[in-house]
This record gives C-alpha cells, sequence and structure tokens, in this order.
C-alpha cells in the first residue's frame, strides 16, 4: 500500500525541476479533499476551508501557519468569517510539485479537527 500524501516528506524541489502536468498530479489531486481542492489554470492549488465561526477559522490558519513555517512552503492564506482559502504553488518552478499536494494533505487533516460531530 503506497504512503497516503499526508504522510510524505514534504521535499523542496530544485530550479531544474519542471511543474507538474494534468496526467502528473492527478492522482495526488485525487488524494485530496475534493469538496475543498482544485487545480486552477494548471499552475496553482486553491481550496477553501469552512468553519462554524470565525475562531475555528483563525485557529485553523494559525495552524497552517505553524506548518508552512515548518515546512518551509508558505501558501496565500485568506481568513474570512468561516471560512479560509488557501492557494499554492511552488514559486521557484511557477507550477505545481509534489510539495503543494503533500501540504494540502496536511491542512486536510488539520481541518479534520474542526468536522462538527
Amino acid at each position: 500500500m503506497a504512503t497516503p500524501l499526508a504522510d510524505r516528506e514534504c521535499e523542496a524541489c530544485t530550479s531544474g525541476d519542471e511543474p507538474l502536468t494534468g496526467d502528473q498530479y492527478a492522482d495526488y489531486l485525487e488524494e485530496l479533499d475534493g469538496d475543498v481542492w482544485t487545480v486552477v489554470d494548471d499552475h496553482h492549488l486553491e481550496g477553501t476551508y469552512e468553519f462554524e465561526d470565525f475562531r475555528d477559522a483563525l485557529e485553523f490558519t494559525y495552524e497552517v501557519g505553524e506548518l508552512a513555517e515548518e515546512e518551509w512552503h508558505h501558501p496565500d492564506i485568506h481568513l474570512q468569517w468561516g471560512e479560509v482559502r488557501i492557494e499554492m504553488w511552488t514559486h521557484k518552478i511557477d507550477g505545481l510539485h509534489q510539495a503543494d499536494f503533500v501540504m494540502a494533505a496536511r491542512m486536510d487533516r488539520i481541518h479534520e479537527e474542526y468536522a462538527p460531530d
């Protein structure tokens, strides 16, 4: 059995790497929460998480920030009442890399903590 995406190492790319194509990232995308994540213009991931209130959205944002610092892979984060929108791609290659999908899977895992019972 393959290692779940969220458990894989978030390996940094090199400037010689090429951005992933649709065929290359399709399997990664299937492992993400399909109600949250989409790929936009074969360039970046965009995801929107829903929350019961502002506090949960803010706490989630803080946890994503901690993850980003830990992995040195920083998404754009948009916070508003009951919602957090994430945009993410690998700037070094101006496109998608496996690391983007690993980070998204880890964010999905964090978000599970906020799901209503």
